[in-house]
């Protein structure tokens, strides 16, 4: 019989350095397009906000074909490198020259500028599910035990704290030095795409000893059998529907504050501190969060982090009110609810896969993960969608570094109420959903004697 203290020591220290470090790759790919992108079409591309909206929302559609595809490969992949490892190789090799095109094209303006974007955030997206989908699926096959997936994944949310902290801080930094040009922007690009190279071929490295708990045979029946087991797993379900409504507002928040630092608190350099903010309690409040999921059950951590969230975010409404002080300490109480609905997202989806392993007896965890973050990719990017169309109705103003216009005062509205009231309302209406999920520790298989 294993002993809890067994238990806690299966996973390597190295392989969870090793693990944790890929996070770069998903917090960076979906923090720096979320951030900046809209704002680079909008004010340096001259294209329309609804159609930059589009750009950002259109390739992620792919996401709804690709990531699973990608899913169903990675579980019937038989190498000496195991199921997951080769597509972070090919992740790496491919991903980081997709992203420094997205921001580096030819002197293009309007509609063939968001053409041109729109292309190279297709071939990114493409790039990322090669990495992103296997990567996601590992933790499930890692270690059986319940909280063990919550400590283990505490590892990944604090390197992507770091790497939110580059993307919100370091990235918006170079791409607004001296006044913010279009060169800026493509060393900003460049910048990352090495970040992106060195923390994937790290992460591909540091799993090579990674364990497999069980390692069940590949699920081969076709996609009407996987997609029919799905439906059947209400637990996957939930979860799901309670990312994709978290991924929403976070998303439109992230594309949100380069116009809520700019108009709302008169300077676009209040982005990085924004930032700073927010992702510092993900870098200082994970055994925390990891106490309070063994104390209240990860539902109930849940439940606590979609308070805070949603409390932080409703209170920046008052921002014009009190000023730029006021809103940093609200986004910081935003960012300790961030970090625990993070970490508790990870987690359960790891317990998922667990558990539809030890019920099936079939190795899912690829085409669970690419559903997964294919649906949630396509959510979270239509956060910049719908905040573009929240601009178009304020009337906000499109155009070039070199012709500023003075935006209008509904405009200017706009910009708060998108950064604050609808993203409140959508987190707080993620509690509800959360109640749905019933997964316990209970159901998850215990490891067997053999580990």
């Amino acid at each position: 019989m294993i002993t809890p203290a067994a238990r806690a020591a299966s996973v390597p220290k190295g392989v969870r350095l090793g693990y944790g470090v890929g996070s770069f790759c998903t917090a960076t790919v979906n923090a720096v397009p979320g951030l900046l992108l809209l704002f680079y079409m909008t004010n340096f591309l001259a294209v329309p906000a609804w159609l930059a909206g589009v750009v950002v929302t259109a390739p992620k559609v792919w996401d709804l074909f690709i990531n699973p595809l990608v899913g169903r490969w990675s579980d019937r992949t038989v190498s000496r490198w195991g199921p997951r490892r080769p597509w972070l190789l090919a992740g790496a090799c491919t991903l980081p020259v997709a992203f420094f095109l997205v921001f580096a094209g030819p002197p293009l303006t309007g509609v063939p500028a968001a053409l041109y974007v729109g292309l190279c955030f297709l071939a990114t997206a493409t790039a990322y599910a090669l990495f992103e989908v296997p990567y996601k699926a590992m933790p499930g096959e890692m270690t059986h035990d319940y909280h063990e997936r919550t400590s283990l994944l505490q590892w990944r949310m604090v390197f992507i704290g770091a790497a939110t902290a580059i993307s919100g801080i370091l990235a918006p930094a170079i791409a607004t030095g001296g006044g913010g040009t279009l060169d800026s922007y493509r060393m900003m690009a460049l910048t990352i795409a090495v970040i992106l190279l060195v923390a994937m071929l790290g992460s591909f490295f540091g799993t090579a000893r990674a364990p497999m708990t069980g390692a069940p045979e590949p699920d081969r029946g076709g996609w009407r059998e996987q997609f029919a087991a799905i439906r059947g797993n209400p637990a996957f379900l939930w979860l799901t529907v309670l990312a994709c409504v978290q991924m929403l507002a976070v998303s439109m928040m992230l594309a949100a504050a380069p116009y809520f630092a700019t108009y709302t608190l008169g300077t676009s350099s209040a982005t990085q501190t924004l930032f700073a903010v927010l992702v510092g309690p993900i870098l200082l409040t994970m055994p925390l969060w990891v106490r309070l999921a063994r104390r209240f059950d990860k539902r109930g951590a849940m439940i606590l982090a979609i308070v805070l969230f949603g409390g932080g975010t409703t209170a920046a409404v008052a921002t014009p009110l009190f000023g730029p002080v006021w809103a940093h300490v609200m986004i910081l109480l935003v960012g300790v609810g961030y970090a625990g609905v993070q970490l508790m997202q990870f987690s359960m989806l790891a317990d998922v896969i667990a558990v539809d392993a030890a019920r099936t007896g079939r190795r899912r965890a690829g085409v669970l993960t690419g559903l997964w973050t294919a649906i949630e990719n396509a959510v979270s990017s239509s956060g910049a969608l719908f905040f573009g169309l929240i601009l178009s109705i304020g009337g906000f103003v499109e155009s070039e570094p070199s012709r500023p216009v003075q935006q209008p005062d509904s405009a200017v509205t706009a910009v708060l109420i998108g950064q604050t009231a609808i993203p409140a309302l959508i987190i707080f209406a993620s509690a509800l959903i959360t109640l749905k999920y019933r997964l316990r520790p209970d159901d998850v298989p215990a490891p067997s004697a053999s580990g």
